[in-house]
């Protein structure tokens, strides 16, 4: 089915469970009393005090409840957001920042329904107006109280990540947003780097999400927003936060490429392709140990209670992390997934500054990896492209006598000369290449061996299927002379190989699994197509089809088989290789007649007309397999699958290739009935 696209990575949903731990009282959540339904209606009852500590105490032990999911309809039921929203405005600045946290929990951990019911009932006018007020307040002193700076961008830090999580999650959110002018807003709280970079950075994380796709913001962007983007990829701090930020900043100017003065389209491009691979330079295998002797170092010198403390906080926020981890996605944008990379290290105590170093690290080398591969993508077809090519008619029929209407839809992608260049230039491929390497086992041990620094690990590994992703993209943009030629791509298969083979059973975790299968797709198909020895055998072929086969994501079935067809095709060629051709013919026709996804079932037909086009050994192998006999009973049961399941199930563009597959399964017929009869 030919090359697939590579898919653009959305911004990760920011899903704060907790405030930071200076701002709660810990204040302990109600107990229910004989005829309360609830812990919701005391608590927003308390929100009415006229008393600024109970209503601050309200709502951070909202904060609290709301941690627990199964809490929020109780609390939905009871208008919360229209009672919370109010508190925004409050003439306490701690209740503004409670009541900011609360809604922020709120939205991270009731996802996409919750975020929309928030925005419909009105919760972006008070917020809007509490960062206006915010910003306003960064110069002036408004409220005479000690630390009132301090305060005011502490409760600027909560607003603008509530804001981040509507808008990640509520396209009514993005438009309220961009009507709204907030961009000038949030870029004020960027520009506070200097002075507060945990308020930039959340400034910064939002602006990447509210750039990405959003052409009615683009137009009213201006070179003063520019200007303090270019200013942040300047900075030079060498710390791990400054490093995430400068990584964000890079992202959000890739996504403000249309806007750019022409003049400086080049200069900028080379910017963030420098500032991504600057990032990817760091070594989280080296800087890890070190980061956690450091913290040990500064234990031994700091009283134990204040150590318990911190050390008790931390693991509060880890398991809430752990918790997260375990349940996955759940946010969505558009009818878009977006994946739950949930980043928690504001909410860390103070006395976890090096935990925090190492988290912003991997945070910025994952982010790094997810903008190289959007600045690999193009925009995918429309619908009506696809109808367009998706005729089935003798005009299709390609040299071979097969239907190739969608071929150039599958082509490889075509980078700009532009960002080809700046690729090339600043060693990206070579860099990507190294990140997809297993995590240092210096830095795992580390990690496992304490209980605040675990959830590590699990971030260290997505680091590393980022970066399997990005090779797929690079593999799928660039030619083979541009990595480096024939010996460089054999040496990344042999790597991959190891990846995959290196230890005594396949890996199974899915999200690994699925980011190196399609970077080996992709290599296997350039080796193929230049003519280079491959490197994996027969045995490791069917191994990895039987891993694959038993895994539930559909682009790790689609991929194995490709690989499958990609390997046999190259093997038709040789001699003596009808052993291994039957053994591929066999599972390849497994799949097209057992897996229960149409796209499967087509991706394993198309492999198999690579496989048997042609040659002495293929068509030996397919006579001794009963290759004939075994499509033709096989395609009725297609046709009648694409007719019964094709509309409800599959998109029109999955459509258009299953039609275009069904035409071609006939013709193969057709080609092996003339084979039999030589």
């Amino acid at each position: 089915m030919g090359k697939s696209k590579t898919t653009k990575f959305k911004r990760p949903q920011f899903s704060a469970v907790g405030l930071p731990m200076s701002a709660v009282k810990e204040p302990e959540e109600p107990e229910e009393q004989p005829g309360d339904e609830s812990p919701a209606a005391e608590l927003l009852e308390k929100l009415q005090s006229p008393s600024a500590d109970v209503r601050e105490f309200a709502c951070a032990s909202i904060s609290r409840v709301v941690q627990q999911s199964q809490t929020i309809p109780a609390f939905l039921q009871r208008d919360a957001v229209r009672r919370l929203g109010p508190m925004l405005l409050d003439a306490s600045l701690a209740v503004r920042e409670t009541a900011a946290g609360a809604l922020r929990n709120l939205s991270a951990c009731g996802g996409q329904e919750v975020c929309e019911d928030m925005v419909k009932h009105d919760v972006m006018t008070p917020l809007t107006a509490l960062l206006r007020e915010c910003c306003a307040g960064f110069e002036s002193a408004a409220v005479p109280m000690k630390d009132a700076k301090n305060s005011v961008e502490d409760v600027a830090n909560e607003a603008v990540n509530l804001l981040w999580n509507l808008c990640e999650s509520s396209s009514q959110a993005l438009s309220v947003f961009n009507k709204a002018g907030l961009l000038d807003v949030v870029v004020q709280c960027l520009e506070r780097q200097t002075d507060n970079v945990e308020l930039a950075l959340s400034a910064a994380h939002c602006l990447h999400t509210v750039t990405e796709d959003n052409t009615e913001l683009l137009c009213s962007v201006n070179t003063a927003v520019l200007g303090v983007l270019e200013n942040v990829l300047l900075s030079s701090q060498p710390d791990m936060a400054h490093t995430l930020l400068r990584t964000l900043a890079a992202g959000s100017l890739w996504n403000m490429k249309g806007s750019l003065p022409a003049a400086r389209q080049a200069q900028t491009l080379g910017a963030v392709a420098a500032t991504l691979s600057r990032c990817l330079d760091l070594d989280p295998g080296v800087l890890i140990p070190e980061l956690r002797q450091a913290e040990e170092v500064r234990h031994r010198n700091t009283p134990a209670a204040l150590d318990t403390e911190d050390q008790a906080a931390a693991e509060l926020v880890v398991e809430e992390m752990e918790e997260e981890e375990e349940e996955g996605p759940k946010h969505k944008r558009n009818g878009k997934a977006a994946r739950a990379d949930n980043d928690f290290s504001d909410l860390l105590p103070r006395g976890k500054e090096e935990l925090r170093e190492a988290t912003a690290l991997l945070t910025a080398q994952q982010t790094s990896l997810e903008i190289i591969v959007n600045m690999c993508c193009s925009d995918d077809p429309s619908d009506d492209e696809w109808e367009e090519e998706s005729s089935s008619d003798e005009s299709d029929m390609g040299p071979d006598g097969l239907c190739d209407g969608v071929s150039n839809l599958m082509s490889p992608l075509c980078l700009s000369a532009e960002v080809h260049g700046a690729l090339i230039n600043h060693s990206i491929p070579e860099k990507v290449l190294r990140k997809t390497e297993f995590p240092r086992k210096e830095a795992m041990a580390v990690c496992h061996q304490s209980p605040t620094w675990r959830s590590l690990i699990k971030k260290m590994q997505r680091v590393q299927s980022r970066a399997l992703t990005c090779l797929h993209s690079i593999l799928s943009t660039m030619d083979a002379e541009s990595l480096g030629g024939a010996a460089a791509l054999q040496e990344a298969a042999q790597h991959l190989s190891s990846l995959v083979f290196g230890s005594a059973e396949i890996p199974k975790d899915e999200e690994f699994l699925e980011a190196v299968i399609s970077a080996m797709r992709s290599l296997l198909q350039m080796i193929a197509s230049k003519n280079i020895p491959q490197c994996m055998t027969p045995q490791q072929l069917m191994s990895l089809s039987e891993a694959a086969t038993r895994c539930e994501v559909v682009s790790v079935r689609v991929n194995a088989v490709a690989i499958l067809g990609i390997t046999g095709s190259t093997l038709a060629k040789e001699k003596s290789a009808v052993e291994t051709l039957q053994m591929i013919g066999n599972a390849l026709l497994q799949v097209a007649t057992k897996d229960a996804n149409l796209v499967v079932n087509g991706e394993a037909l198309d492999a198999l007309f690579d496989v048997f086009a042609d040659g002495d050994e293929a068509e030996a192998a397919a006579k001794n397999i009963q290759l004939l006999p075994a499509l033709k009973a096989l395609q009725p049961v297609f046709k009648a699958k694409i007719r019964k399941e094709g509309r409800g199930r599959y998109s029109p563009q999955q459509l258009c290739v299953l039609n275009n597959i069904k035409v071609n399964l006939r013709r193969f017929i057709g080609y092996l009935e003339k084979v039999v009869k030589k």
